[in-house]
Formats: C-alpha cells, sequence, structure tokens
C-alpha cells in the first residue's frame, strides 16, 4: 500500500509496489501459512496480467476468485476455482482447502465484503514509501462504523514497513 492508503494506481497498475521489493520476512511467513487465497476477479486479472501468479508466483496452492461470472479461459498458472455465489461461499470453499493453514484475502473490494460480513481475522499491509495520490484505496466505506484494530506487529523489509493489525469489531 502506499503511505497515502493506495494499493493499486491508475487502471489498477503495481508496477510502483514492486520497486521496493526484496527479502522479506513477513511475506516468507504468509507464503509458509497460506492454505488457500480468495482474491476478487480485479484483482486476478491483475495477478494474470502483471505477474503470472500470486507473490510473483512464489505461491501455487488453492485460489477462489469471486466473480459474478467465470471466464471462457485461465491460464495456465490458475489452480483456483471462480466461485459465482458469494463471499460467504469462497471462504468456506477456501477455508476447507487450507485446512489447518490460513486464508488470504487479496484485493481492496474482497476484503471490505470480509470485513463486512465478520470473516476477517487480520489484515498485513506492506506500505511503499511513496505517495500515488489516486487509484485504488485498500478500504474505502461511504458509511458504517470504524473498524477497530489492534497492533500485533510492526517491521521493516528494506523500503517497506509491515503492519499487522488484528480486527476487533465487525460493523454489523
Amino acid at each position: 500500500m502506499s503511505l497515502d492508503g493506495f494499493i493499486a494506481g491508475s487502471d489498477d497498475a503495481m508496477d510502483w509496489a514492486f520497486a521496493y521489493g526484496g527479502p522479506n520476512a513477513a511475506v516468507d511467513g504468509v507464503l509458509q501459512s497460506t492454505g488457500a487465497i480468495v482474491l476478487g476477479r480485479r484483482t486476478y486479472e491483475v495477478e494474470n496480467r502483471d505477474r503470472g501468479g500470486f507473490y510473483g508466483g512464489a505461491w501455487s496452492g488453492p485460489s477462489f476468485v469471486v466473480t459474478h461470472e467465470a471466464p471462457a479461459s485461465v491460464p495456465d498458472w490458475m489452480t483456483g476455482t471462480f466461485v459465482t455465489d458469494g463471499i460467504e461461499r469462497a471462504v468456506a470453499s477456501a477455508k476447507a482447502a487450507a485446512g489447518t493453514k490460513n486464508v488470504v484475502v487479496f484485493g481492496a473490494s474482497t476484503a471490505r465484503q470480509c470485513l463486512e460480513a465478520g470473516l476477517l481475522d487480520e489484515i498485513l499491509v506492506h506500505v511503499a514509501p511513496v505517495l500515488l495520490g489516486h487509484g485504488v484505496r485498500l478500504f474505502a466505506r461511504a458509511r458504517g462504523r470504524p473498524i477497530k484494530l489492534e497492533k500485533i506487529g510492526a517491521a521493516e523489509s528494506g523500503q517497506l514497513t509491515d503492519l499487522r493489525f488484528r480486527v476487533l469489531r465487525w460493523p454489523r
């Protein structure tokens, strides 16, 4: 995420984020503890277009793409399932596939839907030292109560600051 709260720039551009890559203990931990990924169709399209897989292709487990309509064809790296009947179904399917491991959620809209449905336990954000000024916000909601978080970790990985929060109160 940029320092001003965007996870993607214009036209869903994310190339700016990978300019700050390098070894990252938080990402290594996520890769080891993840059993499945839930993401939205838009994020899936960006992953397909720009990097050919999650975490640059470093992770290849099951993924569940929340969408209104499944595409006619998928890339070779896609190991998941398109879910057309809602976020709750996608998360339930991901939990079953993950077993004892974690489910990771990608995408602003998908994360917001999970928060609003009470399905998100933690938030991990990698903050990059850049101000984008516009794009896709990490979390935007026109109305509603604040979502309270508890900081459970902060670390630095090169130019990135990794922030981990526990979700304390679900918006209902």
